[in-house]
């Protein structure tokens, strides 16, 4: 059994700024404790990677704890257990849920799920994992699309927006993306099932819209925030539900976005617009993977993993996310 783990420590708060991968991480080696009773020790071989990571870094997000220089990076990862003191799981279990990024931890396991798939295991963090959840609960819990509906993604391309594009497709919806990028849109519509895409680096984001959306859009499901935001308000339909999912043109600055200049049209239209934290729906989790699940048994549910390897590769591959690199759901294999 191991006695020392790897691990990297949060080392910088990046308000206002990017990550800066040489500066906001530290590696270093840390003892392992023996198991106490009721622990199990673990060992770390996928690590999961959301966009939401650094606005825990800078401690801009309140819904999780806050995170001090010197914590371990938080974050979720694929485990097994390799040791059990009276555990929660067996010698040889996979477990998935918030691990941190380490080679090895000690841990009670109640924050931990067995990973139980005919799948690959990785599709516990993507497809079904954080990613899928909050592209099914954001959509369907908020957004509410019914058949017929012209829904609207931004960052469509993206692990969580390519699946909203594709459920919504399954109600029986219009759908139209927004990405950046021939290829990554030539993908939405030829992998992912989307009507139509707008590549958002050629310009006339809005007028690509109302072209594409003539009698306005019914749902907004947005990952950037910014002016592609104020781009969509300015073409929904009466009665149009935005959704609040994320805001990945912020993550830069550090600072939040500010409001939309076109959030009055929400009273012209008679719209709402509302947040989500997929947590609030962490019951219905069992049941919600098991549908996703079958979606993609089914044929009706493409995803795409990105996996890069080695464990001191951590820094650099949630990097990725904010530079436009990744393909689907970001993932590291130690």
């Amino acid at each position: 059994m191991p006695t020392t783990t790897r691990q990297w420590l949060l080392n910088g708060h990046p308000r206002g700024r990017g990550i800066e991968i040489d500066n906001d991480f530290r590696l270093v080696e840390a003892e392992l404790p023996d198991p106490g009773q009721g622990e199990m020790l673990l060992k770390t071989h996928y690590l999961g990677f959301d966009p939401a990571q650094k606005g825990w870094m800078e401690n801009i997000a309140d819904y999780v704890a806050p995170m001090n220089i010197g914590d371990v990076m938080r974050g979720s990862g694929i485990a097994e257990v390799v040791a059990s003191n009276g555990g929660r799981f067996a010698v040889g279990d996979m477990v998935f849920g918030t691990t941190g990024w380490t080679e090895y931890l000690v841990t009670d396991g109640k924050e931990l799920t067995r990973v139980e798939t005919e799948l690959s295991p990785t599709a516990v963090l993507s497809v079904l994992g954080t990613t899928g959840l909050t592209a099914y609960c954001g959509l369907f819990k908020v957004g509410k699309p019914v058949a017929g509906d012209t829904v609207l993604v931004s960052g469509a391309a993206g692990a969580t927006g390519s699946i909203v594009g594709q459920l919504a497709k399954i109600a029986g919806c219009r759908v139209v993306g927004i990405a950046g990028g021939k290829d990554k849109c030539d993908w939405l519509v030829r992998e992912a099932g989307y009507d139509a895409a707008i590549d958002y680096k050629a310009g006339g984001v809005k007028e690509q819209i109302r072209e594409l959306c003539p009698r306005g859009v019914d749902v907004i499901y947005d990952n950037v925030g910014g002016k592609i935001l104020n781009d969509m308000l300015a073409c929904i339909a009466t009665g149009a539900r935005v959704v609040i999912c994320g805001g990945i043109s912020r993550y830069e600055t550090g600072s939040l976005p500010a409001g939309p200049e076109n959030y009055f049209n929400l009273v012209f239209r008679r719209g709402t617009m509302a947040g989500f934290i997929v947590l609030d729906w962490a019951s219905e989790f069992p049941g919600i993977r098991k549908r996703l699940e079958g979606f993609v048994k089914g044929g009706s549910l493409k995803y795409q993993e990105d996996i890069q390897h080695g464990f001191e590769n951590a820094p650099q591959t949630l990097q990725r996310l904010f530079t436009g690199q990744n393909r689907g759901k970001q993932m590291l294999k130690l």
